[in-house]
């Protein structure tokens, strides 16, 4: 047993898994995980530069995860940095803040290197249900980008493509500073076009209408699955391996795209910082299902952060 802390730092969020590792079993039991919104990839879809009020909100985290990773006595640390850093002129100065509050060297890893560690993370333990067909096709919807992996016990094809729900938003959402609330039709058509072309330039790689399973990780995915539920409140342990419809898809992604920001905040599920980013991804889920014609999506709150923690042990 291997005690070992996984950072994974993203466009929108940053977040800590804590967890002892078995590889004798490949039981990976979780001490705390947790996550922060910190915007780390705030306008770098436009300026190409990290914002320093996003590094520091991004900073802020860190100081705060290493005191838990302290406390827990995790023996080794691994800190990966995905698409928001891995497009900015100034990702040195990204590095050297992780270095000096963490002791470890983030590595801003590929595209294909981020879709292994969600493979792994969400199909580990689907290994063996016979009601989950295989190849599965896991979709990581993130911030600024959005991994397509296909395999079986193994990964056979992956790629990495730049609609994540805040690059889309930042894109064709914002005017005049602000988030347009709610969007015009020529707005969301604009969202939708960049979607299909990112699937155009997907299935030159990956085949995704092979795939018999979808299954969809990250906050996008998960806070669809906890509107589709009607939660009280977000709980991981219901999101989890939850099932949800194209159709109920499709109803939740138009409602998200008609709402106002104040209606979508007081979706008791919804963290603040997913209010305005959520139509975007929802969107992107949607137009994966279509184009793939899967009739559910089976959604893991297990992603490249528990792959990440594998690799570690």
């Amino acid at each position: 047993m291997t005690r070992v802390a996984a950072v994974d730092c993203g466009t929108n969020s940053i977040r800590l898994l804590v967890a002892d590792a078995d590889p004798a079993t490949g039981e990976l039991t979780e001490l705390d995980r947790r996550m922060t919104i910190v915007r780390l990839g705030q306008d770098v879809d436009r300026t190409g530069r990290l914002a320093p009020e996003a590094l520091e909100r991004t900073f802020a985290a860190c100081r705060e995860y290493a005191g838990i990773i302290k406390e827990h006595g995790a023996e080794r640390v691994r800190f990966v940095a995905t698409s928001a850093s891995r497009d900015a002129e100034n990702r040195e100065d990204f590095v050297r803040g992780v270095l000096d509050i963490l002791g470890v060297e983030p590595e801003v890893i590929t595209g294909d290197q981020e879709a292994e560690f969600s493979f792994t993370g969400a199909t580990r333990e689907l290994t063996g249900r016979s009601d989950l067909a295989r190849p599965y096709l896991v979709v990581d919807i993130g911030g600024g980008s959005t991994e397509f992996v296909v395999g079986d016990d193994h990964v056979r094809a992956a790629r990495s493509v730049d609609i994540g729900c805040v690059r889309m938003t930042e894109r064709h959402l914002v005017r005049g500073g602000e988030v347009s609330d709610p969007p015009t039709g020529e707005q969301i058509a604009a969202i939708r076009a960049d979607v299909e072309a990112a699937l155009d330039l997907a299935e030159r790689t990956v085949p995704l209408r092979e795939a018999r399973t979808l299954v969809g990780l990250a906050g996008s995915v998960t806070t669809v699955s906890a509107i589709a539920q009607e939660l009280p409140e977000y709980d991981s342990a219901r999101i989890h391996h939850s099932r949800i419809s194209k159709e109920r898809v499709r109803e939740i992604t138009e409602w998200l795209l008609r709402s106002t920001h104040a209606e979508r905040a007081a979706v008791p599920s919804m963290h603040p910082g997913r209010v305005d980013v959520i139509g975007a991804g929802a969107l992107v889920l949607l137009a994966i299902m279509e184009r793939t014609g899967a009739e559910e999506v089976v959604v893991s709150e297990h992603d490249i952060l528990d792959g990440i923690a594998w690799s570690v042990a």
